[in-house]
């Protein structure tokens, strides 16, 4: 079977197991790839050290995958029915990126990826061709699968389909078959719109196509693991995982954006705009069970009630302030210190005898630290 005809047939069956997208790029540095190390250099990464460390297997999929030729990248929209604005913009609940309302898309995506690759595997004649990624692979995602055309990248950095908006997931699998290759999409897709560079709560866009993770929400919710700087707890508002300012505001999600046909996406009602109040209460069993199978779950119960601290801060409502008391005696150092920058800035008395009475009674410097600029606050 000539490539050709390889690759029709392959993408048919893409089209059976579900996805919404398939494109086919050459197992070489994408365009532009060289940017990476800029990138890390400019200190843009924070704290995701991994990125650096795996650099040169990124720009180029042959070494990550000896003997590549071929990168066959796969597409599953995940965007539901927006809520009702009246939960959306009540600061009493937190807002939580779209891609986590429903199930885990690691656990869902990568067995339809490898489903794809032995049914390849089969026609072949041969196992063992290549490996399948989704998210944590050493790959350069959104540039290969603007090389393999299912988009353009955005001044957001994030991968945009011309009909079907920016609102899926990618997964890939890197193959030591030749394929047909599809062509790239043209570049300069956004035109002169600035909408996701002047959106951003955090200001987070060092300028078009570059992102300073340092300052992004879904970084700072997500891949931060120790205390969110103070200067940017105000800007999250009630963002207490994640982000989609920068898709939201866009023209083409606007006018293009797909709904999920995958009933794993579908939302969860509680995932969508929970009660900030419910969640600063979950002890570690009751994290561990509301958020089973959620993409949530990784950032630990001790990350989750550091966002939702800083949500209750940015809420300012004192009826927060029996539950930060609580939080304020959490066995998270984590979740104490942001617990008491919550209260400092809600201020009043009960909030200013919770953090004298702590402060008593803390062995954590840093907790201490952030009691003592609190009762300056408060």
């Amino acid at each position: 079977m000539h490539a050709g005809e390889l690759t029709r047939a392959l993408k048919v069956e893409a089209e059976r197991l579900g996805f919404d997208l398939v494109g086919i790029a050459p197992a070489t540095p994408p365009p532009h790839a060289e940017r990476l190390a800029e990138w890390l250099a400019a200190g843009y990464a924070g704290e995701m050290a991994w990125l650096a460390r795996n650099a040169a297997r990124r720009i180029d999929p042959r070494q990550a995958v000896p003997g590549a030729r071929s990168v066959i990248v796969c597409g599953v929209h995940y965007r539901a029915a927006e809520p009702d604005p009246a939960l959306w913009n009540d600061p009493a609940r937190g807002r939580i990126s779209r891609y986590a309302w429903g199930d885990d898309y690691h656990d869902i995506l990568l067995p339809k990826l490898r489903a794809l690759q032995a049914w390849l595997e089969g026609r072949l004649g041969r196992a063992q061709i290549g490996r399948s990624y989704v998210d944590t692979g050493p790959v350069l995602e959104r540039p290969l699968g603007a090389l393999a055309g299912l988009g353009f990248q955005g001044k957001n950095t994030l991968l945009i389909h011309p009909r079907q908006g920016s609102w899926f997931f990618l997964g890939e699998i890197l193959v030591d078959v030749e394929l047909h290759y599809d062509a790239p999409q043209p570049i300069g897709g956004c035109g002169g719109c600035t909408r996701c560079l002047r959106a951003c709560p955090t200001q987070a866009f060092a300028g078009p196509y570059v992102l300073d993770a340092r300052r992004c929400i879904s970084y700072l919710t997500i891949e931060l693991k120790g205390p969110i700087p103070r200067e940017l707890r105000p800007l999250l508002g009630n963002h207490i995982y994640g982000c989609d300012v920068c898709q939201e505001v866009c023209p083409w999600n606007q006018r293009w954006g797909r709904f999920s046909a995958w009933p794993e996406f579908r939302p969860d009602p509680e995932r969508v705009a929970p009660r900030l109040l419910d969640l600063i209460r979950l002890d570690d069993e009751q994290f561990r069970a509301r958020f089973r199978g959620s993409p949530i779950k990784r950032t630990k119960r001790r990350g989750l009630l550091r966002n939702v601290a800083v949500a209750l801060g940015n809420w300012g409502d004192p009826l927060a302030v029996p539950a930060l008391t609580t939080a304020l005696n959490d066995h998270e150092p984590l979740i104490r210190g942001h617990a008491a920058w919550a209260l400092g800035r809600i201020g009043g008395a009960a909030a200013r005898r919770a953090l004298e009475t702590r402060y008593a009674g803390e062995t954590d410097g840093w907790v201490r630290d952030e009691i003592a600029l609190a009762l300056a606050e408060a």
